[in-house]
Order: C-alpha cells, then structure tokens, then sequence
C-alpha cells in the first residue's frame, strides 16, 4: 500500500507520543520535502519532531511535478500542496490529509483520504490500540488538535466507545 502524509498527522502524532501508529498501520509512510520542511521548523517549538527524521519507515521523496505545486499552493500550504502532487505520482493508495481544503482538492483529483481521527479509528478496527478515547484526549489537550465535538462523538460511536467515561 502506498500512502502519503502531509504533515498534520505527523506532527500531531509525534506530539502526544504516537507516532509509531501510522508504521502499525501502514508500514510506510512517503513525505515530500515540503513535509519534511514544516516538520524542521516545528522543532524550535516541539523538539521531539525531530522524531521524524529517525524513523525508518518514513520515506522522503521528491515532487516532480513543480507545475502542479505551483497550482496548488494557489489554495494550500506547502506541505497540503507537495503530499497531494506526490500522490498523484505515485498513484498513492492513501493519502493522510486533515484540512478542508486540502482533502477537497485531494478528492477533486481523485485520490482518497483519511484524517488523523480516521487513521486511530483503523487502529481501533485493526486491534492497535485498546481505545481511541486516550488518543483523541490527548490530540485535543496535548497537540492542540482541533477535533469537534461532533467528530469525537462520533469517532467514539464508530469505536463503539460511547459509554465509557
């Protein structure tokens, strides 16, 4: 399975100590330098994404196509704008992408997505994890992670994880 990330769910992931959950998931994880780049800068804040860097499974690439980036990065960050391109190029089964805009561009050129809560939901499926309750605390209150209260409600019906407190 080819996946790519941008950088949301990596940095997010790195943040509350998870990062491990997307090797678990998907054994390798591509990332364009722009990914790459976002990721450097986060560092001065959150040290441990240097984490990134160190894990094997993590595959940096190289967009090709600079037109198609440039066209992008009309409406995105870099990072949205490099995962979308370098999944076009590698015919990405997957590309992990969290905001609006970037998932509606990536379903526009029809590639499929999945957000950091849906990535924990497969964990949860896949016998990963034992809860996705812990993980969605933890993105809201550690990451900063914005993650409505419809959203968590639902992930938490999916996870079949309502009447837990």
């Amino acid at each position: 399975m080819i996946v790519v990330s941008n950088t949301s769910p990596l940095s997010n992931l790195v943040a509350i100590g998870e990062l491990d959950l997307l090797c678990m998931l998907y054994d390798r994880v591509y990332v364009p330098q722009a990914v790459l780049n976002e990721l450097a800068a986060g560092v001065r804040v959150r040290p441990e994404h240097a984490q990134v860097e160190r894990a094997q499974w993590i595959v940096p690439m190289a967009v090709r196509d600079d037109a198609l980036v440039r066209v992008l990065r009309v409406e995105l960050h870099p990072g949205e704008a490099e995962a979308i391109a370098l999944a076009l190029e590698l015919g990405a089964d997957l590309v992990l992408l969290d905001e609006k805009a970037g998932r509606r561009l990536a379903r526009t050129r029809g590639l499929n997505i999945v957000g950091l809560v849906g990535s924990v939901l497969e964990a949860k499926m896949k016998s990963l994890v034992p809860s996705v309750r812990p993980i969605l605390d933890a993105l809201r209150s550690i990451a900063g992670f914005y993650l409505g209260d419809a959203l968590y409600a639902l992930a938490l019906d999916l996870a079949d994880e309502t009447d837990e407190h």
